[in-house]
């Protein structure tokens, strides 16, 4: 409780400095090594961003910032978005850092981007060998923040004929990461062009994702 406490003052801390820059925080997009490619969905975080400030009337910086998974930097954003479609390494120090934000009052969402799934499972036993990834109920709050998802996590991209599902990592009662699985999230926040979905598909990947962000902000009030 201690290390959640001294993580929300940071962000408050943050977000005083932020307010110089019109802005009250930033989130981050998480770069990992092993060749898998963290950097994918260029246009996904802005969109999101953009869709959240306008819809939930947050005031996040219009631009992701890039943060490295074993740097202290890590801790200054209380949001971190982790996609891919392969390979994820995580060296000893990496996982140990990414534990301690996380435990701390961080929050990461997971968004295979198609492959990433036998990796990343692998590299968060690292981080957390005590716990697995648990398949969240529909009536789970994550899916009924501003929108509703009855039906747990919306399906944008077909690839293995399989359900969507969300898993999560719970630390003392705290869902501290969520992981959207055979969904797609991060290609339906990418501009409209990029893979020419129906708007509806759109508006449903930005909703959920709106939700996933608006939950991981709101869980401790």
């Amino acid at each position: 409780m201690k290390r959640s406490l001294l993580f929300l003052y940071l962000i408050l801390f943050c977000g005083v400095l932020a307010a110089q820059q019109k802005y009250s925080f930033k989130i981050a997009k998480l770069k990992y090594n092993g060749g898998g490619d963290w950097y994918a969905n260029k246009t996904s975080l802005p969109n999101l961003i953009k869709f959240c400030n306008q819809n939930l009337n947050m005031n996040i910086a219009s631009e992701e910032s890039v943060v490295e998974v074993g740097s202290p930097e890590l801790f200054t954003y209380p949001f971190v978005h982790m996609t891919g479609h392969g390979n994820v390494v995580f060296s000893d120090a990496e996982a140990q850092n990414l534990r301690n934000y996380l435990i701390s009052g961080g929050f990461l969402h997971i968004d295979d981007n198609y492959g990433m799934d036998q990796y990343i499972r692998k590299e968060m036993k690292k981080v957390f060998p005590e716990y697995e990834f648990v398949e969240l109920p529909f009536d789970h709050p994550i899916y009924s923040q501003k929108y509703t998802f009855k039906n747990g996590l919306p399906k944008i991209h077909e690839h293995d004929n399989k359900p969507p599902q969300g898993f999560g990592i719970i630390h003392k009662g705290r869902l501290i990461c969520f992981y959207s699985y055979e969904t797609d999230l991060g290609n339906g926040w990418e501009d409209a062009e990029v893979h020419n979905d129906p708007e509806n598909k759109r508006q449903e990947a930005l909703q959920m994702g709106a939700n996933i962000l608006a939950f991981a902000l709101t869980q401790y009030l």
